[in-house]
């Protein structure tokens, strides 16, 4: 009963957080669509602003650090966790059982692996497009080479908000998962708990985050 249990709450908590990714976060008037429609706008704004290009750089260089605290928040997570599930992994994944030998706690331990991982990755790739968004808008404005890369600037402004993005809600998204990994019982409230609070930060007042 208590395997039985421990199945159901693990099969919840993932159930909660899943619907969260897979459906709320699909409308575009939620708060990940509106802002990456927000950093496109301000973009295009200070390119067309002369002498904005200290500003445009300062402000993208804010966002960059930002993203590397997070991808090495989550490096650090991560091999915490991997040393951590080390043991169970080896006996669930190394024996004949399987993951049926491992039980419910190698199924947590292996999401907390994979939202480490997928927040590492989002990360360090939303480094990646702040970094190349970094020269374009260091280029002077009225410079022909600026106007030539607008296009490119505008799009990798938007990717690595994005990516910024998947990344952070992936790490708040550790929390359920770890509750559950303490106290079984608790990984569906937790789950509840964590997606409420999503869900107030991506709707303001039951209407969309203003552009």
């Amino acid at each position: 009963m208590d395997a039985a249990w421990a199945w159901a709450s693990a099969a919840l908590t993932l159930a909660i957080t899943g619907l969260y990714e897979a459906v709320l976060l699909l409308p575009r008037q939620l708060a990940p669509a509106r802002h990456a429609g927000l950093r496109e706008a301000w973009l295009r704004a200070v390119s067309g602003q002369p002498g904005s290009e200290l500003l445009a750089v300062q402000t993208l260089r804010n966002s960059l650090m930002s993203a590397t605290l997070q991808a090495s928040t989550a490096a650090l997570a991560l091999m915490g966790a991997a040393t951590l599930a080390a043991p169970s992994l080896h006996t669930g994944l190394g024996g004949t059982g399987g993951l049926g030998q491992g039980g419910p706690r190698l199924l947590m331990e292996l999401v907390l692996l994979a939202l480490l991982s997928a927040s590492l990755v989002a990360s360090l790739m939303a480094v990646r497009f702040y970094n190349h968004a970094g020269f374009i808008v260091g280029m002077p404005t009225a410079s022909p080479v600026r106007a030539g890369w607008a296009d490119v600037g505008v799009r990798y402004v938007r990717r690595a908000g994005l990516l910024y993005g998947v990344g952070l809600r992936q790490l708040v998204l550790v929390v359920p998962v770890v509750a559950a990994l303490l106290v079984p019982a608790s990984g569906p409230v937790a789950a509840l708990v964590v997606v409420a609070v999503l869900v107030a930060l991506d709707r303001f007042g039951g209407e969309a985050v203003p552009a």
